[in-house]
């Protein structure tokens, strides 16, 4: 045969096997397309597609790509002549003899160049970065160099086998969404209610600023606005803060509708209402000045402390010594910051409303008693000499006739328990800080005391009291019954002891949590530092202690005890007419003339003048700093 025959023959076997190729690789394409899930994001898909879209030459001298779609890339390159090299990329070839022009393969694509079955071997080009084992697609390709026969239809059957075992699995119905599911449980600012007839309200509110000159509310005016939006009687001060009364006197009726409106639609229970009225504008928690303007409005209007509306001068120190209870008892974070959830867990919104139903302030213990304010009033005067209202340690080691001892006494002022830089610079407490320290010294017994003294103790702030902080603190006890003609346990039968009556989950440490698992932590902590009172559980039996604590009902806490007995003695000494010798009675009887006439039956005991440049008690700084207090 001559040599133009032979090209002539070879152009037709070409071209009919071009056409077998795109036919297949036509029905390959609508095959993928029928899969829409599986082709839009797979590489295979998206070389079909390509391939579909280059249309197939004809002749003996061009190349023909076919994007198959196996899980790698595969490229066939027929060539008449010599396969590429072996590369990354497929190399470029020279034509055949036949002519015709070259294609170059595409930047980083794979491929097998494959010569006509009349000669040549299959040799396929490893794809970058993957290995390329042999397969079913190699076999095939091995066939057709032997046989002449399509390769495209065996393939297309075994991948297409794939394909339809994960059509099958794609098919499953989606999970079902986590908000149809799972219902909300997290409400920061309260559960929704539906039973909120919000126009309903505003419409009551509105009748109820109808009968105010000019629709304006001024702050004696706000108690009926309390109750038409459904508040108790001392919200009053908080909503006319909220509304913006402070600042222009009185409030508007459309200012104050626009405001309970948005509460109303945000806020959803009493305590997300009370943060919201007092907060500062962009927090969502309340800082001890927040407080102030609503303790001012209690003790201007509430009828128990109507003797304390003229003696302007302590109201200072009421409002001081109810924000710090408030705080000692709500703010369980030691954050200095009241949250929604933390006043929600708390007792002080029924206190709060309490107040328009008791008209002795002195039954609401826990926060508000004028009593308890004058016990801890009067103690810290005992120890502040000089009466600038800030005590150092000197001053604070005499209270109680010096029972703390002295390394707990410098442990309270290295501001392990104390807020502020003050008492690190001038080695001096405030009188809010003297409050925190009265009511953990004598009731040992309450959470907040309970981690105000084991912050004490923890010298080194790892979390646990260790053998060695339990003797540095006990030798100095050790010395003082010494002093005192009394024989102290050695410390190791003392130690005995004491594990015993906490019984920590891990030998050798005790944890906060194992205190306040104990109901005996007075006992531990007296035994360490306060030499009256471990004297007194050492004149008790264990089972009696044990008793005590665990005494149910209305019983008393070791705090209103306390303050109910110093009360009564300082009104007897009054009556009687001792004088107090700290070396300042000239400077008190003309305190007693002054408010004489002020006097109430609930409250016997004369306040304290003191010069007027230190009338106001300033509160210390609630911020978060390096050297405050973080949250246990």
């Amino acid at each position: 045969m001559s040599g133009g025959q032979r090209d002539h023959v070879s152009g037709l076997v070409l071209q009919g096997l071009s056409s077998a190729v795109h036919q297949a690789m036509c029905s390959w394409h609508k095959h993928l397309q029928s899969m829409p899930q599986w082709t839009c994001g797979h590489p295979a898909g998206q070389l079909a597609r390509a391939s579909h879209r280059s249309k197939p030459r004809s002749g003996a001298g061009h190349r023909i790509r076919l994007h198959v779609g196996l899980g790698h890339r595969l490229r066939l390159h027929l060539w008449g002549g010599k396969a590429p090299p072996l590369s990354g990329v497929a190399a470029q070839a020279p034509p055949p003899s036949g002519g015709g022009t070259q294609a170059p393969p595409s930047s980083g694509e794979v491929g097998v160049q494959a010569p006509p079955p009349w000669g040549g071997g299959v040799q396929a080009l490893p794809c970058p970065g993957r290995s390329c084992r042999a397969g079913p697609a190699t076999e095939n390709l091995a066939g057709f160099q032997a046989t002449g026969t399509a390769l495209f239809p065996a393939v297309g059957r075994e991948r297409g086998s794939w394909t339809e075992r994960q059509v099958q699995t794609k098919e499953q119905p989606p999970p079902p969404a986590p908000s149809q599911s799972v219902p909300a449980f997290y409400f920061p600012r309260g559960r929704p209610r539906d039973s909120v007839d919000v126009d309903a309200v505003i419409a009551k509110i509105e009748r109820t600023f109808a009968q105010f000159p000019h629709e304006r509310a001024a702050l004696d005016d706000m108690g009926r606005v309390a109750k038409a939006c459904g508040c108790p009687l001392y919200w009053k001060g908080p909503l006319f803060c909220g509304a913006g009364g402070e600042r222009t006197g009185s409030v508007s009726v459309h200012k104050f509708v626009a405001m309970w409106r948005k509460v109303l639609q945000n806020c959803h229970d009493d305590a997300a209402k009370f943060v919201h009225l007092l907060m500062n504008p962009g927090c969502n928690y309340l800082v001890q000045e927040d407080f102030v303007p609503f303790l001012q409005d209690v003790v201007n209007t509430h009828p128990g402390l109507a003797f304390l509306k003229e003696a302007s001068e302590f109201h200072s120190r009421y409002i001081t010594t109810v924000i710090q209870r408030i705080f000692y008892t709500v703010n369980r974070s030691w954050s200095g910051r009241i949250t929604c959830a933390e006043l929600r867990r708390s007792s002080f919104l029924q206190n709060v409303a309490l107040l328009e139903e008791e008209a002795d302030i002195n039954q609401l213990t826990e926060y508000f008693s004028y009593e308890h304010f004058y016990v801890i009033y009067c103690k810290f005067w005992e120890l502040d000499t000089d009466h600038d209202l800030l005590i150092d340690a000197q001053d604070l080691a005499r209270h109680n006739d010096h029972a703390i001892s002295t390394k707990m006494i410098e442990r309270i002022f290295s501001g392990a328990v104390t807020r502020g830089k003050k008492v690190q610079k001038e080695g001096k407490i405030s009188y809010a800080d003297f409050v925190w320290f009265l009511i953990s010294e004598e009731d040992k017994k309450t959470p907040t005391s309970i981690e105000y003294w084991f912050r004490c103790m923890d010298l080194d702030g790892d979390g646990a009291l260790s053998m060695y902080e339990l003797e540095y603190f006990y030798e100095e006890q050790c010395r003082r019954l010494d002093s005192m003609a009394i024989e102290a346990l050695p410390f190791e039968d003392c130690l005995c002891q004491m594990l015993d009556l906490v019984k920590p989950q891990n030998e050798g440490r005790i944890t906060l949590h194992d205190l306040k698992a104990c109901r005996l932590a007075h006992v531990f902590f007296d035994t360490f530092f306060n030499v009256e009172k471990y004297l007194d559980h050492e004149q008790k039996e264990q089972v009696s202690l044990l008793r005590e604590s665990e005494s149910e009902g209305p019983e008393l806490s070791d705090w209103e005890r306390y303050a109910a007995e110093e009360y009564d003695i300082l009104v007897a000494e009054e009556a009687v007419g001792e004088p107090w010798e700290d070396g300042y009675e000239a400077e008190l009887s003309p305190v007693d003339q002054k408010l004489s006439v002020l006097r109430s039956p609930l409250a016997q005991r004369p306040f304290f003048e003191t010069p007027s440049g230190l009338g106001a008690v300033d509160l210390y700084e609630c911020g978060c700093g390096d050297d405050d207090l973080q949250p246990l």
